[in-house]
């Protein structure tokens, strides 16, 4: 019973909330910057590189072949697909990582900043407790008599 009560507090709390909702924003920041990164910035490195589209990029290590067949359809030797290393994608999933990273790191940097500055700030003086008031007030009829 302990994990179920544990489990209610941490959802109550809002913690798993707070993920949920962070989750979603992240998925939703993910494709947003890989339309950014394979609509604006492939096609301009591509450019800078002599016109090269890189989702076109790859290598071929395997060379496909044909099914054969004999004479009443019976396949003789399956068809084979070429097979390729597709570098291009691999690159252009390296910059989106890059430019997600970038971004968090400027986020977490402006939170840390904004942190700070709250941890800067003078805190007014809190005010005493009434029992605090009380043995004053009782300190100073003391000190009169």
């Amino acid at each position: 019973m302990g994990m179920i009560k544990e489990f209610k507090e941490f959802a109550v709390k809002g913690n798993l909330i707070d993920f949920a909702i962070g989750v979603v924003i992240g998925g939703a920041f993910g494709k947003v910057t890989t339309s950014f990164v394979d609509g604006m910035v492939m096609p301009l490195v591509g450019k800078l590189l002599g016109g090269t589209d890189f989702s076109d990029m790859k290598l071929k290590i395997q060379d496909g072949t044909k099914a054969v067949l004999d004479s009443t359809g019976n396949i003789l030797t399956k068809e084979v697909p070429e097979v390729f290393v597709r570098y291009g994608e691999f690159i252009t999933t390296i910059i989106d990582f890059i430019v997600v990273a970038f971004a968090m790191f400027m986020v977490i940097k402006g939170m840390n900043h904004l942190k700070k500055k709250e941890a800067e700030a003078p805190s007014s003086p809190v005010a005493p407790s009434s029992e605090e008031v009380l043995l004053t007030e009782i300190r100073d009829l003391l000190k009169n008599k």
